[in-house]
């Protein structure tokens, strides 16, 4: 029988950069030359089965997380691109994909290229088409909001620094009273709840002159024990979370700011639910968002957006996709592990249920969802509220959705209502979107006709062939 060739060139790329190792560091640890490391990462050679003990040994790795290459992600990518409604028409052989996956790595990723390239032109396209009909454009590279999710969503929302610099301290710090205690002894530092109207309406202030940091007294407990872990994060985390910002490459300063104050906010949840205690208890409680939240005494949006940071290698966690957008559907935050879809053309599709929570506020909704590509995808929905604590304080409802892929349905708690029902169709965008016959479309999709009416009418609007 034939031996299986392994190639984990961008696995193995991976790998070596998240250990902080040169091409020359690893082939001195693996006794072979620099030169065949190159030719590895770019899949030119194979892994042999020696090698892949050896890296196991060597960086105390789990096998089968190295064995495990990424031949199934490209196959399935691969699957992605060729269910593109572009292709809709054409009679394609049939293909054994994950062969070509597996024996001709460069041409997949060639054909992956080119058609992330056609995307982000198609994208392009989009974005000027809505320009013209008065709708906000996408932001260009200098955004420094697109800045700073660029830079979370390259790392995954995952900074294994962070969390393992948190753990460290997190069993000390049980409670507010130990917490601010520690900042007292440790910093000097007198922590005082008062009204916000003292403080401005901010919901901390650190007095640097007199030692006193001030708290909104109208947040809740878990309100208050982040803001006083963020306080903590700013006078230890300097050092590390500047070390993670020199890996980027910000155009703007107001971009590196925004990754500054989400890393610091990062540590301050680690400390409040430690990365393997969290990991564990998340898989014991089938991902109940709400059943988390208590557990670890934080808010439901606190729990949803640590869920999508638990990406560290050789971690077997569910990856998520977290959205929040207030009822204009205006995005305000944004983290993806996951790889979910999104078009940032503005809006969401209307029947995605992160838009039907508004209707009954602060109530769960599951969903299954359906993209025009047959991928499917699970949609945990809420409403979370902000401001508000005292009479006639200004507040904002949003709604957050948190999602992954249906493949992990059966380890949701979710799937107890979901796994006997039809997925509901959406699409990232009406302009990118080829789905026939939806009462929701606000625009026709790019490349097709509108039907003509003469002899039929549907009361689809922007009917276009196919309907």
């Amino acid at each position: 029988m034939a031996r299986k060739t392994i190639y984990m060139g961008p696995r193995l790329k991976r790998m070596r950069r998240e250990l902080g190792l040169t091409q020359a560091n690893m082939a001195s640890d693996l006794e072979i030359s620099p030169s065949y490391i190159a030719l590895m990462e770019r899949n030119q050679r194979p892994v042999t089965a020696e090698l892949l003990l050896k890296l196991a040994a060597t960086y105390r790795i789990d096998i089968a997380d190295l064995a495990d290459s990424d031949n199934e992600d490209v196959a399935r990518r691969l699957e992605a691109v060729l269910r593109d409604p572009i292709f809709a028409d054409i009679d394609l052989p049939a293909l054994d994909v994950a062969d070509v996956a597996t024996s001709f790595p460069g041409f997949a990723e060639a054909l992956l290229r080119v058609h992330a390239a056609y995307s982000d032109e198609h994208l392009a396209l989009a974005q000027r088409r809505s320009a013209e009909t008065g709708a906000p454009a996408v932001s260009g590279p200098t955004n420094p909001v697109v800045e700073a999710r660029a830079f979370l969503a390259a790392r995954r929302n995952c900074f294994p620094a962070l969390d393992d610099s948190a753990a460290d301290l997190a069993g000390d710090l049980t409670d507010l009273d130990k917490l601010c205690g520690y900042l007292t002894s440790k910093h000097g530092l007198k922590i005082e709840f008062v009204e916000t109207k003292v403080i401005l309406g901010s919901s901390r202030w650190h007095d640097y002159h007199r030692r006193r940091v001030f708290i909104d007294e109208s947040l809740d407990y878990s309100g208050r024990r982040f803001q006083a872990a963020v306080q903590l994060a700013m006078l230890e985390q300097e050092a590390v979370i500047a070390a993670l910002l020199d890996e980027g490459h910000f155009e703007t300063e107001d971009g590196r700011e925004l990754v500054k104050q989400a890393l610091q906010s990062y540590w301050a949840a680690a400390l409040l639910m430690p990365y393997d205690l969290f990991a564990k208890s998340a898989e014991q409680l089938r991902y109940d968002i709400g059943a988390l939240a208590a557990s670890f005494m934080v808010s439901f949006e606190q729990a949803a957006h640590r869920l999508t940071t638990l990406q560290k290698q050789g971690t077997d966690c569910v990856p998520f996709f977290f959205l929040r957008v207030d009822r204009a559907g205006n995005v305000s935050k944004r983290l993806d592990g996951a790889g979910f879809p999104f078009a940032g053309l503005g809006s969401t599709c209307p029947l995605w249920n992160i838009h039907r929570v508004f209707d009954t506020p602060g109530k769960i909704d599951a969903q299954l969802i359906e993209l025009p590509d047959a991928r499917r995808y699970v949609s945990i929905a809420r409403t979370v509220r902000a401001g508000g604590k005292g009479y006639g304080a200004p507040s904002i409802t949003r709604a957050i959705a948190l999602t992954c892929s249906e493949k992990h349905l059966g380890r949701l708690i979710y799937a107890d209502k979901l796994q006997d029902l039809e997925p509901v169709g959406i699409g990232e965008a009406c302009r990118l979107c080829h789905r026939p016959k939806c009462v929701a479309r606000s625009a026709p999709p790019i490349g097709r006709e509108i039907s003509s009416n003469r002899f039929r009418e549907t009361g689809i609007p922007f009917s276009f062939s196919g309907d």
